[in-house]
């Protein structure tokens, strides 16, 4: 019985190896597959928003702890002159928080100094590491007109 089914063995390994004729190699022609059908991807839907976002309004707190200046990035007279609006990166509330705005004003030019800090309710808090850009607008004592307006964080 081993004998036949090692004869068996043999036989069907052969066959399976044996070349084909060369009559049906000339008759059988290979398609190439087609590709896959790929269907056309969900189109998406355009944000009803302009994805850039406006600078957030804030105003100073005046109770922050670890206060320090901070440099803004933006200074434009508003209302006639008699106001400035400041923009700059901050960190999210109440992790960072506007304290409070120091304006001093001469003849020649507006001195605005922004002052951060943590807010008091920022106990047992994580706080997230992400930029905000941030605004508030400042009362100027008198228009703007030609003055220069220099940051005071600025060494």
């Amino acid at each position: 019985m081993t004998a036949t089914l090692l004869a068996g063995c043999l036989a069907l390994a052969t066959g399976c190896g044996a070349a084909q004729p060369a009559a049906e190699r000339a008759s059988t022609t290979v398609v190439p597959q087609k590709p896959p059908v790929v269907s056309n991807p969900a189109a998406t839907v355009p944000p009803a928003k302009d994805p850039v976002q406006e600078p957030k309004p804030v105003k100073p707190t005046g109770d922050a702890i670890n206060v320090h200046k901070i440099r803004w990035t933006k200074a434009k007279g508003v209302s006639k002159g008699k106001k400035v609006r400041l923009t700059w990166w901050s960190g999210v509330e109440p992790c960072t928080v506007l304290d409070r705005v120091k304006v001093k004003e001469t003849a020649r030019k507006v001195t605005i100094t922004l002052y951060e800090g943590t807010s008091p309710k920022a106990k047992n808090v994580s706080c997230v590491m992400i930029a905000i850009e941030k605004t508030t607008t400042v009362k100027l004592k008198r228009a703007l007109g030609k003055r220069k307006i220099v940051d005071g964080a600025k060494p």
